[in-house]
């Protein structure tokens, strides 16, 4: 690699690392995509050119057809979907370290230039790993996305099982380091590390999606940085290292938001009583109110605070929520957004759902910035959440929520909540919240709720 390579690596890594930095704020989070990008496209073109590769027929192939299925999922995927693409895409890109990194041991095999010890370690974690990564996030897509059940799944000596089956690639790795000629080893660990990632996915719950998505996040870079190894690309070390770090990071922050540790979301299996505690709710009463009444107290407010959840983007209502938004700001209401770092499916899923609809970001307040002020507000406006908000998590021991920071809803004058049913939430827990006098039940898809209240208060 000539001095030119280094310093455009140099300058690829500056911008992976800045870029990421502006990610951490939704009012440059655009602009950090952008010079990620641009970091990506210059390392890109350094390494095809510092490689000398003098067919590019196989390489252009790729490029249009990657880019043709990646414009037509960016069109055509929903925002509710998002979530399950985006483990897709974490799972492509383990997928695609493992397989460069077994690219080079071909290579190898074939007569090329012999490998370092470091890179032979490399290349079993980034096998390892990448291979994980692909199952764990197929599976973490299907239960998204409903094609299997969101509940966790679980069996005997599962947890001892998954650490045998770690235990086995370990050894088998350790031997074909040791003779490198023992290749038969290496499909036998992608298959059981395929099944690992398996079973490690299958008994965590759909609550805990949003950890397990930000988990599998931080793998791929890890395979990433790994597969830097095994071919010696410092650029790619960089990026994957950056990728694992920040997706470990980003994991444990979600989890203190929900007041559990990482070992209680992978191995405690919440969410096995789901259907148990379904039909719970049923057994209560609540007293509904119409879009109508909703529309008076609303008109009357002099402070709302709005709490979006997965319901919103499943009724994909963003943008007529920020319609009313801008109507009651015209009023003189002073109308803000509450967004709980697990709402939704995924890490920053209520941010993204409400930057299409070009919420001002200065409204939208993480639930440190404005968990107190619920207690001084008019009306609290509860759109598709459910456990985020669920005062069980702060005095129900034997709840899959009890620990967990909510949003303080249920400390506003007047609680609006907008459900199609009672049904709980993803732990299966019963929402209190529901059954408070205090609290007006709105029944109904939260967009036809929503326009309905927008032409009512335009009025």
């Amino acid at each position: 690699m000539n001095v030119l390579s280094a310093i455009a690596y140099l300058v690829a890594a500056v911008l992976f690392i800045m870029g990421l930095k502006l990610l951490s704020s939704p009012k440059t989070a655009r602009r950090g995509n952008m010079l990620g990008a641009l970091g990506m496209l210059i390392a890109v073109v350094v390494t095809l050119t510092d490689q000398v590769i003098i067919d590019f027929t196989y390489i252009v192939v790729g490029l249009v057809v990657g880019g043709a299925i990646g414009a037509f999922l960016a069109r055509k995927v929903q925002m509710t979907s998002m979530p399950q693409m985006v483990g897709l895409l974490n799972g492509f890109g383990g997928a695609a370290s493992a397989l460069v990194a077994y690219a080079e041991y071909m290579r190898f095999a074939a007569g090329g230039p012999d490998m370092a010890i470091h890179a032979w370690i490399a290349l079993i974690l980034s096998l390892l790993i990448g291979t994980v990564t692909l199952t764990g996030s197929v599976i973490a897509a299907a239960k998204l996305q409903g094609v299997m059940t969101s509940a966790p799944i679980l069996y005997p000596f599962q947890k001892q099982i998954n650490a045998l089956m770690l235990v086995a690639v370990l050894v088998m790795g350790s031997f074909f380091i040791m003779d490198p000629s023992l290749w038969y080893l290496l499909p036998i660990i992608v298959f059981v590390s395929a099944v690992l990632g398996v079973t490690s996915v299958i008994p965590i719950g759909g609550a805990d999606m949003p950890v397990v998505i930000s988990l599998l996040n931080s793998y791929s870079g890890m395979a990433a940085a790994a597969t830097g190894f095994v071919l010696g690309n410092n650029v790619l070390i960089v990026s994957g290292t950056l990728v694992g770090a920040s997706g470990i990071i980003l994991t444990d922050i979600m989890c203190k938001a929900m007041n559990r540790s990482l070992a209680n979301v992978l191995f405690a299996g919440v969410g096995a009583e789901y259907e148990a505690g379904a039909t719970t709710s049923e057994q209560r009463t609540v007293v509904r109110y119409t879009a109508d009444d909703a529309a008076f107290i609303l008109e009357n407010a002099q402070s709302v605070i709005i709490v979006p959840g997965y319901g919103l983007a499943v009724a994909q209502a963003q943008h007529v929520l920020q319609e009313m938004v801008n109507i009651l700001h015209a009023k003189g209401i002073d109308a803000r957004y509450a967004i709980h770092p697990v709402a939704g499916r995924m890490p920053g899923h209520m941010n993204v759902l409400l930057a299409e609809a070009n919420a001002p970001y200065d409204i939208l307040l993480e639930m440190d910035q404005i968990n107190d002020d619920f207690k001084n507000t008019d009306v609290a406006l509860v759109l598709g959440a459910n456990d985020v908000v669920n005062p069980a998590a702060r005095y129900k021991k034997e709840s899959p929520l009890y620990g967990m920071p909510i949003l303080n809803v249920d400390h506003a004058r007047t609680v609006m909540v907008c459900k199609r049913s009672l049904n709980p939430g993803f732990a299966g827990e019963d929402n209190e919240l529901f059954y408070d006098k205090k609290t007006m039940m709105v029944f109904g898809d939260a967009k036809a709720t929503i326009t309905k209240l927008v032409q009512l208060l335009k009025k």
